[in-house]
């Protein structure tokens, strides 16, 4: 096999890798997630029975475990999607295109006075 075709099929593999790697994280994500919010009740039980954290803090503990930590793990799990994905969002494009149009027109008027 020639440099070129194996590059070229180092480069694929690459991104075979990254791409799994993405769905193996988002799979975690949705395991681990449906487990806690479906567990989310016996935790409750678990840990208001015994006195020692018998605290009614803790549900506010338990709350921000069960519903803070899936959005900002959630959060991570998009921006990797969409680093692997090569994926920007619109607003950045329109906004690249238009400062290229304007530092060119910019540069044109400036070169033509």
């Amino acid at each position: 096999m020639d440099l070129k075709k194996r590059t070229k099929l180092e480069r694929a593999q690459k991104r075979v890798a990254t791409i799994k790697g993405f769905y193996d994280h988002l799979t975690i994500y949705l395991i681990i997630n449906i487990l806690v919010f479906i567990f989310r009740g016996k935790f409750i039980i678990t840990l208001l029975s015994k006195e020692a954290l018998g605290n009614p803090q803790i549900l506010n503990w338990i709350d921000w475990n069960v519903y803070g930590i899936p959005i900002i793990w959630g959060i991570g799990v998009l921006i990797h999607g969409l680093v692997v994905f090569k994926i920007k969002p619109s607003f950045f494009t329109d906004w690249e295109e238009q400062k290229i149009k304007k530092y060119m027109s910019e540069e044109q008027e400036s070169s033509s006075s």
